[in-house]
């Protein structure tokens, strides 16, 4: 009986994360319109919501794919390392 609870405690969690990163997702490509939107009318441009859309969709998978491989800015580094010193969140 406890394993099936705790399977069903990895299900729920598993949805509950899925639906968090989907309604994330979805603020973050709001966010990614509306800035791609008021640059285009401040560079005097008025594209259509179909280019819109696009660019926007394709800035957000393009931050999605590599966020999670990006290295830390904030941390310094020091020449005793070995490597080129490259830091990746994923595996931390």
């Amino acid at each position: 009986m406890p394993s099936i609870r705790r399977l069903l405690g990895g299900v729920l969690v598993s949805v509950l994360g899925i639906v968090v990163i989907g309604l994330v997702s979805i603020v973050i490509f709001a966010v990614a319109i509306f800035v791609i939107s008021t640059g285009a009318g401040l560079a005097g441009y008025e594209p259509s919501a179909n280019y819109v859309v696009l660019s926007a969709s394709l800035v957000v998978v393009a931050v999605i794919l590599t966020g999670g491989f990006t290295p830390r800015l904030s941390r310094e580094q020091t020449g005793s390392e070995e490597g080129d010193g490259f830091d990746d969140r994923t595996f931390n």
